[in-house]
């Protein structure tokens, strides 16, 4: 339950090494950049240093090339001693997207020329069947053909008295749906009328305009066009293909190495400036805080003073947390609260043991154990959902607890093989139905509650005293006032129900006052302690009248919190309850229907359970523990890089 060590930075130097020490932080990718007037209050004079976006151009070329390529642009890993600079990646770009755009330029040409041949064949092969000497009449240098289609409907109005054609020749050619494509010959001398009386007749043109030869001939033509501009369509876009397999690596290398950079330069914008220097602060790690320092000292104009967080509290400085293996899993859900303080206590492992106990005694079970745990792996490995690695252990809980209740996927008495066959004992260890265990569960469930809410109360006073908060370590309702008040009167009323010891005598209810009076005065005693000079309150009726409603919802927290544990008890009961019902089901579906009603009840009541016990358990978590010791008021130390994905 720890936090790893940060270090405060502070770095001055001229303005003309900004760049190189942006670069050299973010390669470390260790710096996490604060606000300089966090550090210093007197920033007279200063502004804040200017962006540089000098690889915005590149990016932006490299990513106008890799769309060009259809390449999904993201980040990959690059080899150590890849490490281009500025000149090396601008002139890589500029070739790249100078090539790819020819191609780019090329295949855009002949799908434009291509889309038009084929539209041009389309339209033509609506011609090809007129029986017409087309080519004669083409021909012919006072004769005009218009090809062209209208409404089928208007054929009809053909020759009418106001649709006189006597100088017009006209030849359907193809019905499509409810139009009919036609040509008409007219002498170029009364073109212009012919066109107002077919406008009439909502004659459309066709598109490729005055046809020079027969249909029939253009239409073998275009599609001989056709299918030349479609084989050297194929020809360059399997050279963009393959030369985007073949270099798709290199690409995405300068691609992240240019928004490795760019993201880098990004620190810039913390820094400030002032004259020909600059100031800029931050943190970073202690594992590689000397090996940057070194680095950035390198430069000849900047200086770095570099101190202890712990030294800095007032910064409020970010924390990183650091867990062993097992209770690794279990950050996800402090993280989720909040991270703490940076001397604040990790709760990770308090999470991680209180979880995995209290989850394995509510879902005791080893068959819906196992369900659990396969679950968690197909979560974690196959869409590495944080929740899944939780589960794991969380399953082999349940299987322990399960085990000790006898439960196999709700069969009561399916460990009964292992307790009488293997250990001779005449039953399991816990007989969950049986009306004697029911009230040793209650009381158990009730014990682990007062027992992990003290355990909570002890974590608060070694957190305040570590923060230097002696007021609230002694007389908070979770700090040493609070612990003796409350556990007092648990192990007074433990001895009284449970050994018939009455422990309440007059000099133990005196302690008990005694302790919840200081709990009442607690504000101004802790100011007092503390070393604040105004520590009394400005009206001492107001105060004493405002601490008698706080010291009601003071008591009826601490009865509330207790009671609340009482729903570990209750799960236990209500697993082996619904499992009863799905046996109760299955026998009365007759024997065909045996099995799958058990497999499919065990199937429901398994995911059911599953999520309401991971529900409640986090809410004990939260809302009984957290609340008596924890904060999650931190921020998390999250320095600048690159989220990068395996090649």
């Amino acid at each position: 339950m720890s936090v790893e060590n940060i270090k405060a930075f502070s770095i001055i130097g001229r303005k003309n090494a900004l760049n190189d020490v942006c670069l050299i932080l973010g390669k470390s990718k260790a710096f996490q950049p604060d606000e300089v007037s966090n550090f210093y209050s007197d920033m007279v004079g200063f502004n804040r240093a200017a962006p540089q976006n000098i690889y915005g151009e590149p990016m932006s070329r490299i990513s106008a090339a890799l769309k060009i390529l259809s390449i999904e642009p993201r980040y990959i890993h690059t080899k150590k001693k890849f490490k281009p600079d500025f000149e090396t990646i601008d002139d890589y770009s500029q070739r790249l997207l100078s090539k790819v755009q020819k191609w780019e330029d090329k295949r855009q040409s002949l799908i434009e020329e291509y889309n038009e041949c084929k539209r041009a064949r389309e339209e033509t092969s609506h011609f090809v069947s007129v029986d017409a000497n087309i080519e004669e009449l083409l021909d012919m240098n006072y004769v005009k053909a218009v090809f062209g289609r209208l409404p089928k409907e208007n054929l009809k109005k053909l020759g009418t008295e106001n649709f006189k054609m006597d100088y017009i020749e006209f030849i359907p050619c193809m019905e499509e749906g409810s139009y009919m494509w036609a040509v008409y010959f007219v002498p170029l001398t009364m073109y212009d009328k012919a066109e107002r009386l077919f406008s009439r007749l909502y004659f459309e043109k066709s598109s490729f305009g005055d046809m020079d030869e027969a249909p029939e001939k253009r239409y073998k033509r275009l599609k001989s066009d056709v299918e030349k501009l479609k084989e050297k369509l194929n020809q360059i876009n399997e050279k963009i293909e393959a030369y985007s397999k073949e270099k798709e690596k290199k690409i995405l290398s300068y691609y992240t190495k240019a928004s490795e950079y760019n993201l880098y330069l990004t620190i810039r914008t913390h820094a400030m400036e002032r004259g020909d220097s600059f100031c800029l602060t931050g943190w970073v790690s202690e594992k590689k805080a000397e090996s940057i320092r070194a680095k950035l000292e390198k430069i000849e104009s900047v200086e770095v003073s570099v101190s202890n967080a712990k030294d800095e509290l007032q910064l409020n400085p970010p924390v990183k947390l650091k867990n062993v293996f097992l209770t690794r899993p279990f950050q996800f859900y402090t993280e989720m609260y909040g991270v703490p303080k940076y001397k604040e206590i990790d709760p990770t492992t308090f999470i991680a043991i209180t979880y995995f106990t209290l989850f394995g005694i509510m879902f005791g079970d080893v068959g819906h154990g196992l369900c659990v745990i396969l679950a968690g792996l197909f979560m974690w490995f196959s869409r590495r959902m944080a929740i899944g690695k939780i589960l794991i252990p969380c399953g082999f809980s349940g299987m322990i607890f399960g085990a000790l209740y006898g439960s196999v996927f709700g069969m009561e008495n399916g460990m009964d093989w292992f307790y009488k066959g293997i250990l001779h004992l005449r039953e399991k260890p816990i007989e969950v139905m049986s009306p004697e265990c029911t009230n040793l569960i209650l009381y158990v469930a009730v014990g682990i509650g007062m027992s992990l809410l003290c355990i909570a109360m002890c974590l608060n006073i070694y957190t305040s005293i570590r923060q230097g908060d002696v007021g609230k370590a002694l007389f908070d309702t979770s700090g040493l006032c609070g612990l003796v008040f409350y556990s007092m009167i648990c192990a007074g009323l433990v001895g009284l129900l449970l050994f018939g010891t009455n422990l309440f005598s007059v000099p133990y209810i005196i302690v008990i006052a005694l302790a919840f009076l200081l709990i009442f005065l607690r504000e101004p005693l802790s100011k007092l302690v503390n070393g604040n000079k105004s520590w009394a309150p400005e009206s001492w009726g107001g105060f004493v009248l405002e601490n008698v409603f706080e010291s009601i919802e003071v008591l009826l927290s601490y009865v509330s919190n207790t009671m609340s544990f009482l729903r570990v008890a209750a799960f236990v009961l209500v697993h082996a309850g619904m499992m009863q019902v799905v046996f109760t089901l299955a026998q009365t579906a007759g024997p065909y229907a045996y099995w799958p009603v058990v497999v499919i009840g065990n199937l429901l009541v398994c995911v059911l359970e599953a999520l309401l016990v991971s529900i409640q358990t986090l809410r004990l978590e939260y809302y009984e523990m957290f609340s008596r010791f924890y904060s999650g008021e931190g921020r998390p130390y999250e320095p600048v890089r690159l989220s990068l994905v395996k090649n």
